[in-house]
């Protein structure tokens, strides 16, 4: 079933103008560069009422909920969001319970911001809000975005724990369930700067249907109808490895380094599309698309 919702998916640092700082107003027009192109301008954009939606700001995998809360809040309002709640879902009785539920269901956005993504599956995973929120995804017109922690959270399979340095050492990285709102991917966040090629590669290998997604720091994806569009500052990195033709993995020992032959890379930046069904990338601003005839 091919989900009616859409998924907004963010590396992490998202560059929202920093509301804490004392001298904001003075440096708004610098901020405001993010705020016009950027990705939470698109989460607005594209919601089913945009100005109006009910957007819930979830803050449950961070360690700092009120402040990071209280950012993404403002945020959203001088964007001209007239609905931005916070909901800080602390255990599992709590996202079972029915007011939970019922600002879940009054939703058209929900925003998971960063932490820790293992927080967010232990507390969330299998619970009634969690179940609500994966079926306003599939039967309505209705976003999930996250970022850091809350993207790398929303597949199937998600990555918690890794070295960055030691990725491609067999055995360095550790997967776990996520929650599952899109199948066939695994998704690393803060990707190009704090260099995590090796652990999407690794994810990678151990199933090459898996297809890895990192997204650098204020970069994102668009995810609807079954086609990928990058927005935001910067990199997004696709690793596909249908087509790797060997490895030394089943041969070698824990903590012992992985070769693997023919693996497809690719590098997306904004408004380049990634079709998930063909897996094939379209440049936007190609260098080789045909020239205008003047």
């Amino acid at each position: 079933m091919k989900p009616v919702g859409k998924l907004i998916i963010i590396g992490g640092a998202v560059n929202k103008g920093s509301f804490s700082e004392t001298d904001y107003d003075q440096n708004v027009e610098k901020n405001l560069n993010f705020f016009e192109r950027g990705i939470l301008r698109k989460i607005i954009t594209e919601s089913k009422n945009k100005e109006n939606s009910t957007i819930e700001v979830i803050t449950t995998a961070s360690q700092i909920p009120d402040i990071v809360g209280a950012e993404y809040k403002k945020a959203f309002e001088f964007l001209g969001a007239k609905n931005v709640n916070i909901l800080d879902i602390h255990n599992r009785e709590e996202a079972n319970s029915d007011a939970i539920v019922a600002r879940a269901n009054a939703a058209d956005v929900v925003m998971f911001t960063g932490g820790d993504q293992l927080r967010l599956t232990s507390i969330l995973g299998g619970t009634r809000f969690h179940d609500t929120i994966l079926l306003k995804y599939l039967e309505q017109d209705f976003i999930y975005s996250g970022t850091s922690a809350g993207a790398a959270a929303a597949s199937e399979n998600m990555i918690y724990q890794g070295s960055s340095s030691e990725a491609l050492l067999k055995g360095e990285i550790k997967t776990t369930q996520g929650l599952g709102l899109i199948d066939n991917v695994i998704v690393d966040t803060h990707f190009v700067q704090r260099g995590r090629i090796g652990r999407l590669f690794q994810a990678v290998v151990n199933n090459p249907r898996t297809l890895g997604i990192g997204l650098g720091e204020d970069t994102g994806l668009f995810i609807y109808n079954d086609t990928m569009t990058a927005v935001g500052s910067g990199l997004v990195i696709i690793v596909d490895g249908r087509f790797i033709k060997d490895t030394n993995l089943t041969n070698i020992n824990l903590g012992e380094p992985i070769s693997i032959d023919n693996l497809t890379v690719h590098v997306m930046s904004m408004n380049d599309h990634y079709d998930l069904t063909t897996r094939k990338l379209t440049i936007e601003n190609s260098q080789y698309n045909p020239i205008p005839q003047i």
